[in-house]
């Protein structure tokens, strides 16, 4: 126990956290002890507790609710874990899972999925053509009258994200998106203020909820769809999630260089 500690940088004391994670992914695989790999101490066999929910590689679970994480951008990722680890996203085996892992620790998890790019799986069409219409209304266009923004206004034209804080929105399940955007309605799932999504999420009605998710989900995910790498855009609303995590790693270069030119 005390070479695995040593050997993984930004921990706080979580090698019996790491164990639970192997026996999750293990049980969760319908695996045995008397067949598993021997413990290689990667950061790829570190993550098989995500893979566990998450799908092979995070490719995605096969219920509709554990999301594909593989690909998604890292900055994201990142933003994702501290929420559940602060329990601003409300889950009880994510909460707990990541209770005592430290910044540093969830970059390395965080980086390791963003480098993954892999396939997606066709799309299924959801919800009748008049239901998805107005749904693409609403991620094309936004409503101006309601100071709505369009969908694509922050996850680009493509809805393939851009890099490295947002995300695409393709390639999800429906049942996925309507249950995250109810939950931020509802205030069960928050993102660093000022909370944008949960702005947005706010304005819409149920029924609208449906007709996004039911047109996101039904669209192909193209080819080469990583996130694109666009600086300086200007979002239509101030989102947390991008601007404090950005202050953070100006501040810490910062932190940086002052200590490097004390030496």
């Amino acid at each position: 126990m005390t070479a695995v500690s040593r050997s993984i940088p930004g921990r706080r004391n979580v090698d019996g956290v790491v164990w639970r994670l192997v026996a999750f992914a293990l049980v969760a695989a319908g695996s045995s002890a008397a067949v598993a790999a021997p413990f290689e101490d990667t950061i790829a066999q570190r993550v098989l507790a995500c893979t566990g929910c998450h799908g092979k590689q995070g490719r995605a679970g096969p219920d509709g609710y554990y999301p594909r994480i593989a690909g998604k951008p890292e900055g994201y990722l990142f933003n994702q874990l501290r929420n559940f680890r602060e329990e601003r996203r409300h889950y009880e085996l994510m909460n707990g899972l990541l209770a005592l892992l430290d910044d540093d620790y969830l970059r390395q998890i965080a980086a390791y999925f963003a480098g993954l790019e892999l396939p997606y799986p066709p799309p299924l069409a959801a919800g009748e053509p008049a239901l998805r219409e107005r749904g693409e209304a609403l991620v094309r266009n936004g409503d101006p009258a309601r100071s709505l923004p369009a969908c694509n206004d922050c996850h680009g034209a493509a809805m393939t994200g851009r890099g490295p804080f947002i995300p695409g929105l393709l390639g999800l399940p429906r049942d996925y998106i309507n249950a995250q955007l109810g939950a931020w309605r509802s205030g069960q799932r928050r993102a660093m203020a000022p909370d944008c999504m949960a702005e947005v999420a706010r304005s819409l009605v149920p029924e609208e909820i449906g007709a996004v998710s039911a047109w996101l989900a039904a669209q192909p995910v193209p080819p080469n769809a990583a996130a694109t790498s666009e600086r300086g855009v200007r979002l239509p609303l101030a989102c947390g999630g991008v601007t404090a995590v950005v202050a953070e790693a100006i501040a810490g270069a910062e932190r940086g260089g002052a200590s490097a030119a004390g030496r």
